[in-house]
């Protein structure tokens, strides 16, 4: 017998959860502790456990997003057809949204199962299930109804699209979103000095010069004492960042990289760029198993052109990646030409949504995500020699 239940907080987690979820810190408890304590406040997180005949099968991790036009585009425009297009987007997307996955992270981060135990279908099945009870306790507890279901993140080889008939059923449609910028390290790179050698002539001078302009920068990892002391600058920092986005679904607290410090330890990673002692910029890893995740990251925006502080945070998370010898480094799905530049490579990746509304068309949906999260045209770069 499959059945399945519904978590409002990781504290309550069976303690099978952890033991299921040891390929992703994404899904392990330490991780969504860390979350929960310092999750945006527009986000509620809620977690699916899978039984069948008692025995957790799987797993889900299901965020409550209330969307709201203010949040969504941070950047004002005083164009009149923007702002006409603002508001249309704002009638169909306001209100609630249940996204199976983590909205804050690129990649799939909301799925797994136990192939051998339970079948995809039915697995998803009971996802869908839990997604119609989920929605009836919104509606109870917070008069809210859910406008959007989306299944976040799947690249273009994952098992999930065999399941065809399941998104067809229940009106989900398949969308390309952004591609993820992923760099693989080969395993003949120890050092740093053997990715600076593999650059071509053209990119080694890039890289000298980026080097050059950052001289009077110091670079060094933030304790937990550091971050706790400097939350505030560190968030300062962050939403300069985050504010220049174009559309941006969410803004994390002040206490975020606090709260995953103090849960993650070791596995989160803070480094700090200084001048004359002073943090001016700062980018976060996540150690997740043999793949490091970069994180969020911020910087002093009048000094970020001077000393070219995002393409140095680039090569030191590549430096760290080769140094502590992970296999691939997960970049995410901005800033992609200048990604491509320092080695890392697009890999398509698709999202499942729907609307509620049966009077609202799917396409019209999905050209509202595309408009929300364009695939921008841009020319990917080719660093090292062949």
């Amino acid at each position: 017998m499959i059945d399945y239940k519904i978590y409002d907080t990781a504290d309550k987690l069976p303690t099978s959860w952890d033991e299921l979820t040891n390929h992703d810190v994404f899904l392990k408890t330490a991780f969504l502790k860390g979350l929960e304590n310092a999750i945006p406040n527009n986000i509620t997180p809620f977690y699916l456990g899978v039984f069948k005949d008692e025995k957790l099968v799987g797993i889900a991790n299901i965020q409550r997003v209330e969307m709201y036009v203010d949040d969504v585009f941070r950047r004002t425009s005083r164009s009149t057809l923007k702002q006409l297009a603002k508001r249309l987007v704002s009638k169909i997307v306001k209100g609630n949204a249940l996204v199976v996955g983590n909205l804050m992270h690129t990649g799939q981060h909301g799925l797994f199962y136990i192939d051998h135990e339970i079948s995809q279908d039915d697995y998803l099945n009971t996802i869908s299930k839990a997604l119609k009870d989920l929605s009836k306790q919104i509606k109870t507890k917070y008069n809210k109804k859910v406008r959007i279901i989306a299944f976040k993140d799947y690249f273009e080889d994952d098992t999930i699209h065999k399941s065809s008939g399941f998104f067809k059923a229940y009106n989900l449609y398949k969308v390309q979103v952004q591609p993820n910028m992923m760099f693989s390290i080969p395993n003949s790179w120890k050092t740093p000095q053997d990715y600076v050698s593999a650059f071509n002539k053209k990119y080694r001078r890039r890289y000298k010069t980026a080097r050059k302009k950052a001289a009077d920068l110091d670079f060094k990892e933030l304790t937990l004492e550091f971050i706790e002391e400097n939350s505030k600058t560190i968030f300062d920092l962050y939403e300069t960042v985050s504010d220049n986005a174009r559309v941006n679904s969410f803004k994390l607290p002040e206490n975020h990289f606090l709260s995953l410090k103090e849960s993650l330890q070791d596995k989160f990673k803070v480094f700090g760029f200084f001048l004359n002692n002073q943090l001016v910029g700062f980018y976060s890893l996540i150690v997740n198993n043999d793949t490091l995740e970069t994180y969020f990251l911020g910087y002093n925006k009048t000094l970020q052109y001077q000393y070219q502080m995002y393409l140095n945070m680039l090569f030191n998370m590549a430096f760290f990646g080769i140094e502590n010898g992970f296999k691939r480094i997960v970049y995410a799905r901005t800033a992609m030409e200048i990604k491509s530049s320092i080695g890392a490579k697009p890999y398509t990746m698709n999202i499942y949504l729907k609307h509620t509304n049966n009077f609202i068309a799917n396409t019209v949906l999905k050209c509202i995500v595309k408009y929300m999260n364009p695939i921008q045209k841009w020319e990917e770069r080719h660093p090292f020699d062949k």
